[in-house]
């Protein structure tokens, strides 16, 4: 397909076409630094603004490549007031198609918050991005700073989670896209596309509980798991960078794409703190905005205990991961791999908190808190043979999937042999799977 400009004959450094992007349509939106390094005038967020209202109306994604300094002083207070307007243009963009940012070069002050309203961000090494430049840092801190270390790719990367990845060069950059993309479907009424595969989808997969540890506080790569479930044992991590302790990724199973959101026992133990759960909960509601099954893979002790972590807000942030998994309506699958403890057996999108399938491994353990844990608790003034008999009894009593079981908190106890098989058999029972939804205006997330 050949590209249909949008708005052509508009100057400035920003253009718009509806073109083909890896056998997909999309709305391609370009803002170059060739002019006062991407200085967006009246005319140039105009284009934004169309370029947006295009992908709404035609139910295309919308991918766009930013090199932008912010407003362009020349023009004064219209130009200022038409990035208003692309912002908002962008912000009706949510959740109806979904939206991806490629930034390759400056993203400055206004151009900046775009990058928290789309969807994923893609950033080149060279890029950087940041509301307030280094000069003003300095002049508010009186500490010198550059534009790498205060806003560069892999400051995003790492420290904000404002990056989805990162890639070498711009090539790059829209190769990850390309990746992205075949995940999710063009807007909120379609289902994602279909992959091929040839992988049986009750191919056995023991050695899925072959990586676990035999002591309940071994560590190990989740993404080991994953790798053994997934069709071909393919997947494609965002954020790896960020939040460590809890991987997203995306996946398919029997060529259908799904969401996996796992707990990551080499950082943190797997516990679940601020950073995880805001990257947790927003994957979820992209998921759930654009109709992918979400699977969630749960191994973690708990939250990370901390008063520095209590008083930056872990309950408003806990609160997102638990809200995001409340209102999803996606097909859920959740496996519980081994701990599953307190609050974070909750967050990690529990039995009653709605999933449509808990499933756990034999050796799981589902409780309030582990044993040794309970028995400083509870046998606070015992001695410490007192102590390890509690626990002893304690782990053989509680600390397994069958109490839940018969509880109705599980719905099964399966061999990690058969998890593959059972997620497949799942999905295609789900695939119909439709819920009703009440009328209000909008859900108040927690920020």
């Amino acid at each position: 397909m050949k590209p249909v400009a949008l708005k052509s004959k508009v100057p400035g450094v920003a253009q718009a076409d509806i073109r083909d992007f890896n056998g997909r349509q999309v709305v391609w939106l370009e803002v170059t630094a060739d002019d006062h390094r991407g200085a967006l005038s009246s005319d140039a967020s105009s284009m934004i603004s169309t370029a947006a209202r295009a992908a709404v109306d035609a139910r295309l994604p919308l991918i766009a490549v930013m090199a932008s300094s912010g407003a362009d002083l020349r023009e004064g207070f219209s130009a200022l007031h038409s990035w208003g307007l692309a912002a908002k243009a962008l912000t009706d963009c949510s959740g109806i198609v979904p939206t991806i940012i490629i930034v390759d070069g400056p993203a400055v002050s206004g151009p900046a918050l775009l990058l928290g309203i789309a969807d994923h961000v893609i950033m080149t090494e060279q890029a950087y991005a940041f509301v307030s430049g280094p000069s003003m840092v300095t002049e508010f801190t009186g500490v010198p700073i550059d534009n790498a270390e205060l806003g560069g790719a892999s400051a995003h990367e790492k420290y904000t989670g404002a990056a989805t990845a990162v890639a070498t060069d711009r090539e790059a950059a829209v190769a990850f896209a390309e990746n992205l993309i075949a995940y999710f479907p063009n807007h909120l009424d379609e289902e994602p596309p279909l992959w091929d595969t040839d992988d049986d989808n009750n191919r056995l997969t023991p050695e899925a509980g072959d990586v676990i540890p035999s002591t309940s506080t071994g560590s190990y790569d989740v993404r080991s798991v994953i790798r053994s479930l997934a069709d071909d044992g393919d997947f494609l991590e965002l954020k790896p960078r960020w939040a460590a302790n809890l991987v997203t990724c995306f996946a398919t199973f029997g060529g259908r794409p799904v969401g996996i959101v796992a707990n990551q026992p080499v950082a943190l133990a797997g516990t679940l703190d601020i950073p995880a759960s805001q990257k947790g909960a927003r994957f979820v509601s992209f998921c759930d905005a654009f109709n992918i099954p979400i699977i969630t893979l749960v191994d973690t002790p708990g939250f990370y205990p901390g008063k520095d972590l209590e008083w930056r807000g872990m309950i408003r942030h806990g609160a997102q991961l638990v809200f995001a998994y409340g209102r999803a309506t996606v097909p859920r699958i959740c496996i519980i791999l081994r701990k599953s403890y307190g609050g974070a057996y909750i967050v990690m999108d529990s039995k009653k908190m709605g999933n449509d399938l808990c499933l756990a491994w034999p050796w799981a353990e589902l409780a309030v808190m582990g044993a040794g844990q309970a028995a400083a608790i509870l046998q606070r003034r015992a001695t410490p043979e007192e102590k390890a008999a509690f626990e002893a009894d304690y782990t053989e009593r509680l600390l397994n999937p069958y109490v839940a079981a018969e509880r109705g908190y599980v719905d099964g106890v399966i061999e990690p042999a058969n998890t593959r098989s059972a997620i497949c058999a799942a999905l295609d029972a789900l695939v119909d799977k439709r819920e009703a939804f009440r009328g209000k205006k909008h859900d108040n997330t927690p920020l």
